[in-house]
């Protein structure tokens, strides 16, 4: 596996090494013991989340709070997305800064997401399957995010704004001038 640390530390892209021969492909796509060596942290991962979404779809940007806060491994399975992260530590040289990347079924990389980010992605192909791995239960009560289209953030989505399918709760998060 290769893995690269984006300009946010502590955020890392893993590229998994892989196998074709006649009947097709194969990868490992986790092992705890080399996703920690590799990190150079012990990550223990709780829970699997999996979604399934159409072209234009954005979820998030979303993070846990308090005792809930969540370091996230992301993959997608099927299909393509744009996936964003943003630093949301107080304290960090790059605190509302953010990184994105294609994920996609074709090039099987991933994204480690620490804790202290906010999180989304921006599904590409209709029926995209998108798999996260993270180490802290969901808890509604910690649950929290950043408008998607923040000014101050300045993501480019590179998809047409209007276009975008957000869920309701989505479109009512707030921005990152509300965690200062």
């Amino acid at each position: 596996m290769h893995v690269e640390e984006t300009y946010l530390k502590g955020c890392f892209i893993l590229t998994p090494n892989i196998y074709h021969d006649t009947r097709g492909l194969f990868f490992e796509s986790y092992s705890k013991e080399n996703f920690n060596k590799t990190i150079g942290k012990t990550v223990n991962f709780v829970q699997d989340n999996h979604s399934v979404s159409n072209r234009g779809v954005l979820r998030g940007l979303h993070f846990q709070t308090g005792d809930s806060v969540q370091a996230k491994l992301v993959r997608v399975v099927k299909g393509s997305v744009l996936d964003v992260c943003v630093d949301i530590r107080p304290h960090s040289e790059t605190f509302g800064k953010h990184f994105s990347i294609i994920l996609d079924s074709i090039n099987h990389k991933q994204l480690f997401i620490p804790r202290g980010f906010a999180h989304g992605f921006l599904v590409l192909e209709d029926n995209t399957i998108f798999n996260y791995k993270c180490d802290n239960y969901y808890s509604k009560n910690h649950e929290s995010g950043l408008l998607f289209n923040d000014a101050s953030l300045d993501i480019d989505w590179k998809f047409p704004l209007d276009k975008i399918v957000l869920s309701e709760k989505d479109k009512q998060l707030p921005t990152l001038e509300s965690l200062l």
